[in-house]
């Protein structure tokens, strides 16, 4: 089955946001900075600690990372044209990943009981990424 990927474009903290994200979603993270890639010779010394590449892995998540991208120029606004969306398997996983997630960020919705059967809310994260969490109150169990 094809499969869509989140892939996030930090402005040299992609390193600091991923940890983030690992402590908050649990999983195995993989780094790969500038300079220790085949890319080495070819960008400048003070982007060698820069992150080339980043996975975050955890049973189907998959959340990847650069800091290329904005770090180069070639995006001006962080956040604001994605939302990643997180459907939990239980309400102590939803209530747990929003409050990690909402640390030292904003939440925008509270976690709260909807029309459709769902608790959902929504936060961004400390930086700048916009997260829906939902928890289907129907699925079976």
């Amino acid at each position: 089955m094809t499969q869509i990927n989140a892939y996030l474009h930090f402005n040299g903290n992609c390193r600091e946001a991923m940890m983030f994200y690992q402590t908050c979603l649990g999983g195995e993270l993989t780094l790969m900075p500038i300079g220790e890639s085949a890319l080495a010779d070819q960008m400048p010394g003070h982007l060698s600690q820069h992150i080339l590449h980043a996975a975050l892995k955890r049973d189907g998540l998959v959340l990847l990372a650069s800091d290329l991208g904005v770090s180069m120029g070639e995006t001006t606004a962080i956040g604001h044209a994605v939302s990643l969306m997180l459907d939990c398997s239980s309400e102590a996983e939803l209530t747990t990943l929003f409050a990690k997630l909402s640390a030292g960020g904003r939440v925008l919705h509270p976690l709260e009981n909807t029309f459709w059967g769902a608790t959902f809310g929504d936060l961004t994260d400390p930086y700048g990424f916009h997260w829906y969490l939902s928890f289907d109150q129907n699925q079976p169990a």
